[in-house]
């Protein structure tokens, strides 16, 4: 049911845009139309990541108020819940948007991924066509007519780790370094660090083991993750630069 429900909603829709895409590139280049499809469903998916950084944003201003009411009500945790309730309510925020953005966001990013890793061109699966999906005549595995996409590239790979390590250097920079002497309660701090270096080599390493399709996916979505991480934090910045000076 799961499984089913998934492809219908995810899957199938991504692996059609994506030979749609193949049929209608220049060349018929598979890893042009991975570019595209990635950085689509990226910007598709912006106002998501918006959304959650603003709330983000509100919970990191109230969190005086709230260590303030667990000062006040620590002997008494239902009131304690009631009176944080109620100042997410006056302020307008919502708590659970960003796990909600998560929950949306995940399924997307998996189903394009797996479409990258199990739907290998040259063939073309027809049983997940749609009537109306253009079926390209003639496909090229050979990226920009230099690097194939169907084999291991080591060049992708390595430069799927590098642009990872970038979109983690942005993601976590100034949110995510540990003080000196950092004590227990920077665990999440230590972990986010130690993170940054890990995911690189790991997202290098599936990269190889796979093929340079997926390679390429990595490569794009780290770079417009970076990209979508910086104009997250300039739209943040100017709408608190605009709350300021009204």
């Amino acid at each position: 049911m799961i499984s089913a429900l998934f492809h219908t909603a995810f899957y199938n829709p991504i692996y059609n845009a994506l030979v749609a895409l193949v049929a209608l590139v220049p060349g018929s280049d598979v890893g042009i139309a991975i570019i595209l499809l990635t950085i689509a469903i990226r910007l598709i998916l912006l106002p998501f990541s918006l959304s959650a950084a603003r709330t983000q944003r509100a919970m990191k201003i109230l969190e005086p108020k709230i260590k303030a009411l667990k000062e006040t009500y620590k002997d008494d945790k239902e009131r304690e819940a009631v009176e944080t309730l109620a100042l997410y309510k006056e302020a307008e925020v919502n708590p659970f948007a960003s796990i909600l953005t998560a929950f949306i966001q995940i399924p997307i990013l998996l189903a394009l991924y797996w479409v990258f890793t199990y739907e290998p061109f040259p063939a073309i699966n027809a049983l997940r066509l749609y009537s109306f999906t253009p079926v390209p005549h003639a496909i090229s595995l050979e990226f920009l007519g230099i690097i194939s996409v169907a084999g291991k590239s080591l060049f992708l790979a390595v430069c799927a780790g590098l642009t990872q390590l970038l979109q983690a250097h942005m993601a976590l920079s100034g949110s995510m370094k540990p003080a000196p002497g950092a004590k227990q309660g920077d665990f999440q701090k230590i972990i986010g660090m130690q993170l940054k270096y890990v995911f690189p080599f790991l997202i290098a390493t599936i990269s190889y083991t796979t093929s340079g399709a997926v390679g390429l996916y990595f490569i794009t979505t780290n770079l417009v993750g970076a990209a979508q991480e910086w104009h997250v934090r300039r739209t943040i910045a100017e709408e608190v630069s605009e709350l300021e000076s009204a």
